[in-house]
């Protein structure tokens, strides 16, 4: 049974490592239900344009929105294809979170293709592996740049990527074990259409039966899209070192903790802004006394040496005197007097 070659290197470890330290911190934030339903469509749209728009689709992030929004009542002027790619990765989303797979198998492949191609593929073509030969060319130059394994070795191989999810690579680390799945499909590239973004889509799926779906918050497309060249070489990079992964884990990875990381900014900020209304209602705060906040909520006080290394460029009568307008405004409260007063929230 073919088995996927990887180094653990020390790019790869900093990068699990921001992930799993990102994921603590959103899986434990406490957010109100209309922010996490606003934080999940939001990275759907974000997903579903940068999927598509990855593989040519025209459609900008403002049409895919309303598009997703509106539905057969949006007002967008495209093609019928372009639409519907759109609307076929919103369903492949959401198929995400509707199964109650365990694993991933080549039924589950099937399905994922399935909805990628609906409507864009024939019926009895859809989900069903090529019997054709298939090469990559520039979108541009139209120029050859990859040919993908004969058709008569597709089922061979399929079988092999899915023997190894059940088998060995149920004991790899999950995020690397996604990133393999990803690009290991694209190398087969099993379907007449929508393989790269079934890949993408089953690469999720990976994480999120893992547990590492982050309450749906995350897209990797952007990261792909931002840059294609080095999307693509990454994934070049596994047949140009005859089966090497390293290279490619060590841009999926770090792209999954930059995402992790933006995710984990904007939850933490939520959460900062919720407390800040929480300790001070309506009143209105400078940036300094947000801080003060802050830092009471998180360690209990305040006293005169921490506001000290705190504002180290700010005089002491101007730190006091924001202080003492958190009082008068009824949110903190001084205990003990002089140098060795404290403050507290009220």
């Amino acid at each position: 049974m073919y088995r996927p070659k990887f180094k653990i290197t020390t790019e790869l470890l900093s990068s699990l490592g921001q992930i799993e330290a990102a994921k603590g911190i959103i899986d434990n934030a406490p957010l109100v239900p209309l922010w996490e339903m606003r934080f999940k469509k939001e990275a759907v749209a974000r997903s579903v344009h940068y999927a598509t728009a990855l593989e040519g689709n025209p459609l900008n992030f403002t049409e895919v929105k309303e598009i997703l929004d509106k539905g057969s009542g949006h007002s967008v002027v495209a093609r019928q294809r372009d639409i519907q790619e759109v609307l076929n990765y919103r369903d492949a989303i959401s198929y995400l979170g509707d199964t109650s797979k365990e694993f991933i198998d080549e039924t589950t492949i099937g399905d994922l293709n399935a909805l990628i191609t609906k409507n864009i593929l024939a019926d009895d073509l859809r989900g069903k592996y090529r019997e054709v030969a298939a090469v990559s060319r520039d979108s541009r130059t139209l120029e050859k740049i990859l040919d993908w394994p004969e058709p008569e070795r597709v089922p061979g191989l399929m079988a092999e990527i899915c023997e190894w999810l059940g088998g060995e690579g149920r004991e790899a680390n999950p995020i690397l074990r996604a990133g393999i799945i990803h690009t290991w499909f694209v190398l087969i590239h099993p379907f007449y259409e929508g393989n790269g973004r079934t890949a993408r889509v089953l690469s999720t799926l990976s994480l999120c039966l893992d547990g590492y779906d982050i309450k749906n918050f995350f897209s990797l497309e952007e990261y792909y899209d931002s840059d294609a060249e080095s999307y693509y070489n990454a994934i070049k990079s596994v047949l140009e070192t005859k089966g090497d992964y390293t290279c490619w884990l060590e841009y999926f990875c770090l792209g999954l903790a930059m995402e992790f990381n933006r995710v984990k900014e904007r939850v933490l900020k939520l959460s900062r802004d919720a407390s800040l209304k929480s300790a001070a209602g309506q009143v209105r705060l400078n940036p300094r006394q947000e801080k003060i906040i802050i830092f009471v909520k998180d360690y209990g006080q305040i006293k005169n040496q921490d506001w000290r290394e705190l504002f180290s460029a700010v005089s002491d009568d101007t730190i006091l005197r924001d202080i003492k307008e958190l009082v008068e405004k009824g949110i903190l409260v001084k205990k003990g007097k002089t140098k060795a007063a404290r403050y507290e929230l009220k």
